[in-house]
């Protein structure tokens, strides 16, 4: 009976070492505190920005073309006469058809814009999304963490609990040389 009690006993302490060995080391890093630290996001939204009030400003060029253009036809339809009738006709059907061209110039300048935007915001950001990744990549290595999650997210499913979890986003920024900004503290639920 003392052989099955050792046995036990000792089977006991290695699965105990064991789950000790295999204990994860979980952390976490608010991304959107990393960002809203960084000196880059500001050149890139500055750039994003200049960029789109130029869009903007080509477009509101285009519907200002538009409003003209619909006036004078407008104006040139209430000169209709019998005498005239059959020369404005076409002056108005040609304008009509000016106005279905710069409509349609509008809306594909829109959806252009929309285009160029976005690219120019995958081109910008992604390089420094990699460097972020790649920062909290080494900081979770040297302190021999398992799982770090991201704590900015809104979406409850990210993270339920982080109580005594390790908040690594003052690491991250100073491995970027990010300038600090105060954190929001993660509460224990969401």
């Amino acid at each position: 009976m003392n052989l099955i009690k050792v046995l036990f006993i000792t089977l006991g302490l290695t699965l105990t070492a064991n789950a000790a060995k295999a204990q994860q080391k979980i952390g976490n890093v608010n991304t959107d505190d990393i960002f809203a630290s960084l000196s880059e996001v500001k050149t890139i939204s500055a750039t994003i920005d200049n960029l789109t009030k130029t869009k903007q400003t080509e477009i509101e060029k285009l519907i200002t073309d538009y409003q003209t253009k619909l006036k004078a036809a407008q104006d040139k339809e209430k000169t209709l006469s019998e005498a005239n009738k059959e020369a404005v006709t076409k002056e108005l059907i040609a304008a009509q058809t000016e106005l279905q061209t710069l409509g349609k110039k509008i809306e594909e300048s829109r959806a252009q814009a929309a285009k160029d935007i976005s690219a120019k915001q995958n081109e910008l950001f992604t390089p420094l999304q990699q460097k972020v990744k790649a920062a909290i990549s080494a900081v979770a290595k040297e302190r021999s963490l398992n799982y770090v999650f991201d704590t900015s997210g809104q979406d409850s499913n990210n993270l339920i609990y982080t109580d005594g979890s390790e908040d690594i986003t003052a690491q991250v920024k100073t491995k970027l040389g990010a300038t600090a900004t105060a954190a929001k503290p993660a509460g224990k639920s969401k």
